[in-house]
């Protein structure tokens, strides 16, 4: 077994299924990956899968407790596994399921979903309960460039790829009637973000994006359903100080012609006071500062995470042992 803190990580989240508004939820699970739920005349519409179809089950009972409509579509706003594997739970078998992303995000799942799977389900064993329920990868059934609208009934839906931030395929979902975001990982609250497939130059801009929305209840990737207009605010910018304060210390360290390790030790002294208490911290942090110390050198497309370069970097960093030039 690795020395991923999280794959010790063993212990039951509380779910919460929470109101936003008519017809309108947020499944939740004290830190564990978020999803959203909304109501239309005709079925319900699900943000982000959960990571196994065996999972999307209790997902699909918390709807059942508030409606009888069946899932008609299921929204990826990324293509990490740990969101996007359990869609197929969603649908009755041999039915037909309509899955929407953005076209980046489908190009990113050719690119290195196989690997990603392969890499999460290593480093989250939680967080893939029933992995086994898993028929592979899953692909988009539509795609769009930028954003497209689902009306569900009089209610407006729109899917936007709002910038690269978390991914380069990010993507939320915005409903402007009700002031409603379900904001994927672009946004936490109370939680570390995962930055090891991020754009931190892009970030912040995609958050300005995502602020100016304006947005009164907000659905983060991690962390509970926010209430107010406050709340949402404290989000975005807490996760803003987060990535803005981590790629600023780490782009100081590679300008003084640190290796990865002296910037590693030097950026978790930095970050651990104010940010060491969010959900998955030490999980994180070690693949956040080896991307933020790949862009800070230049590469601006992330590299793909296997599950063999995981291990070869969480040994390097937390260890000391030496990683090969093609692991770093």
């Amino acid at each position: 077994m690795s020395g991923f803190a999280s794959a010790n990580d063993l212990a039951e989240k509380t779910i919460s299924f929470d109101e936003l508004g008519p017809g309108l939820f947020a499944y939740t699970a004290e830190g564990d990956p978020n999803s959203g739920i909304i109501i239309g005349p005709d079925g319900a519409v699900v943000v982000d899968a959960q990571a196994t179809p065996a999972m999307a089950q209790d997902v699909m009972a918390r709807i059942a407790t508030v409606t009888p409509r069946q899932v008609r579509q299921v929204v990826l706003t990324h293509y990490h596994a740990v969101r996007v594997l359990g869609a197929s739970g969603y649908f009755s078998p041999g039915g037909n399921p309509v899955i929407l992303a953005s076209q980046a995000t489908r190009d990113l799942i050719v690119e290195r979903g196989q690997a990603d799977m392969d890499s999460e389900i290593g480093r989250f064993p939680r967080l893939f309960r029933g992995k086994e329920s898993i028929p592979g990868l899953t692909w988009p059934t539509h795609t769009f460039e930028k954003r497209m609208t689902l009306w569900l009934g009089e209610r407006e839906a729109q899917i936007i790829h709002i910038g690269r931030s978390h991914t380069a395929g990010d993507t939320v979902v915005w409903l402007p009637k009700e002031k409603v975001l379900f904001a994927g990982d672009t946004v936490e609250f109370g939680a570390t973000p995962y930055c090891g497939d991020a754009h931190f130059a892009d970030w912040s801009a995609t958050l300005n994006a995502v602020a100016a929305l304006g947005a009164e209840k907000l659905v983060p990737g991690r962390g509970r359903a926010l209430m107010t207009k406050a709340d949402c605010a404290e989000a975005i910018e807490g996760t803003r100080a987060f990535t803005s304060d981590l790629f600023g210390r780490v782009r100081e360290g590679v300008a003084k012609g640190w290796d990865l390790k002296a910037v590693y030790d030097d950026t978790m002294g930095f970050m651990r006071p104010k940010y060491g208490s969010w959900v998955i911290f030490e999980h994180c942090m070690p693949f956040n500062v080896t991307r933020a110390f790949d862009e800070a050198g230049g590469l601006t497309h992330p590299r793909i995470w296997t599950a063999e370069r995981d291990l070869a970097m969480w040994q390097a960093l937390e260890h000391g042992t030496a990683m090969k030039p093609a692991e770093a």
